[in-house]
């Protein structure tokens, strides 16, 4: 590991000078140089006292960094059928992230089952078919090509009244499915 690179890059990333982070530290802008270019090592209090100062612990410091997941494909989806449709996640585990993408292809004639009301919101953009929204006592009818957006506090569900599937890609905010 490049300790003193990594410091380095810390603290560059909190805009300090190495004066700045010697001052913070109680240590000399000679002996933060020295530390950055490798030339010498610090005791472990002074390393602990130099990622205080860069706002970071020694836990996150020597962690392994995971890059994170930008671009899924088909292997990492997850699919589950139900009755009239299928729901397919597009992003694992998206329930810890803001948005929920999910593709629905719901089956001729049939429906999702009515969502309560919750907090939220939901986008969809239709693929292929028609559908019908219904929010609340009202029904909307979308076509391939169109999106849709609400607010998620009516009950809500899709519907296809057609001979053709219909498939969606829904965005719930925050994760639902």
């Amino acid at each position: 590991m490049e300790l003193g690179a990594k410091i380095k890059r810390l603290r560059l990333q909190c805009g300090f000078t190495q004066e700045e982070l010697a001052d913070r530290c109680e240590l000399t802008k000679g002996y933060i140089s020295q530390l950055e270019n490798e030339l010498t090592s610090p005791s472990i209090q002074t390393l602990l006292d130099v990622l205080s100062a860069l706002g970071t612990t020694a836990a996150e410091f020597f962690g392994e960094e995971q890059e994170e997941q930008i671009v899924f494909t088909s292997d990492d989806f997850f699919e589950k059928d139900a009755d009239g449709h299928t729901v397919t996640w597009l992003v694992p585990n998206s329930q810890k992230n803001e948005m929920e993408p999910v593709k629905m292809q719901i089956k001729p004639h049939s429906c999702l089952d009515k969502d309560m009301p919750h907090e939220g919101e939901e986008f969809g953009f239709v693929l292929q078919g028609d559908i019908v929204i219904h929010l609340g006592k009202k029904e909307y009818t979308a076509k391939s090509g169109d999106a849709f957006y609400y607010e998620s506090d009516k009950v809500h569900y899709l519907e296809n009244r057609t001979a053709e599937t219909a498939v969606v890609l829904w965005v719930a905010s925050p994760p639902t499915f």
